[in-house]
């Protein structure tokens, strides 16, 4: 059996979340929360599996809720429901430790299949909220090229040569013999690469190359 606690402010959604868990032979309902303190407090008097939050509740919020349920000694995995679509709900769910991001309007069948999936150490997002984790990754990684190429624009030729040997892992001695230069002769271009790029060790800086396609 899955044991699951629904936290929830709105009584009739409680209600909903309460026949649709009742109705699955495999879950049991051991808590029913108005609030995330309470939900807390349930959670520690009970051993929860699974937990179906709602973000937005007066009182202890359901972000809130969600970090100090995942604080407990014996936490339970969190789903959070919301009505609202909004980017900042998920990324503060899942930074608060939630296994799941589902909005209310869900399919009752996917509700329960979360339950389960989530149960079994999987994740379920909503695939609305899925795509915008995804955008975001991209976003940031965009970003993040961006910046490095506009970095790297700061070096001359000849220590891009030497910062695209350098992100192929070679070393100092390995650099001075294939640009024919002396070695304490990279080691000054090395020096001056990792002050223009604005890191502190070489693996730093060949990340650096790679986001900006010197490598």
């Amino acid at each position: 059996m899955i044991r699951v606690m629904i936290v929830d402010d709105d009584a009739l959604v409680r209600l909903g979340l309460t026949d649709l868990i009742e109705g699955d032979s495999t879950l049991e309902l051991v808590a029913a929360a108005r609030d995330g303190a309470e939900a807390v407090a349930a959670a520690t008097a009970h051993r929860v599996d699974v937990a179906l939050v709602d973000v937005r509740m007066p009182g202890t919020d359901g972000i809130t809720a969600t970090a100090r349920l995942r604080a407990l000694p014996r936490p339970p995995r969190v789903i959070t429901l919301t009505t609202f679509d909004l980017d900042a709900y998920v990324y503060d769910a899942l930074a608060a430790g939630a296994d799941g991001f589902l909005l209310k309007d869900t399919d009752p069948a996917e509700i329960l299949r979360a339950v389960h999936l989530v149960a079994a150490g999987s994740a379920m997002l909503h695939p609305a909220a899925a795509r915008r984790l995804i955008d975001r990754h991209h976003r940031r990684g965009a970003a993040r090229a961006a910046a490095a190429r506009a970095a790297v624009e700061g070096l001359t030729p000849r220590e891009r040569e030497v910062l695209a040997l350098l992100a192929e892992g070679a070393a100092n001695a390995e650099i001075a013999g294939a640009l024919a230069m002396r070695e304490s002769t990279v080691k000054a271009h090395v020096s001056r690469i990792l002050a223009v790029l604005g890191v502190d060790n070489r693996v730093r800086a060949a990340l650096m190359a790679r986001d900006a396609g010197v490598v």
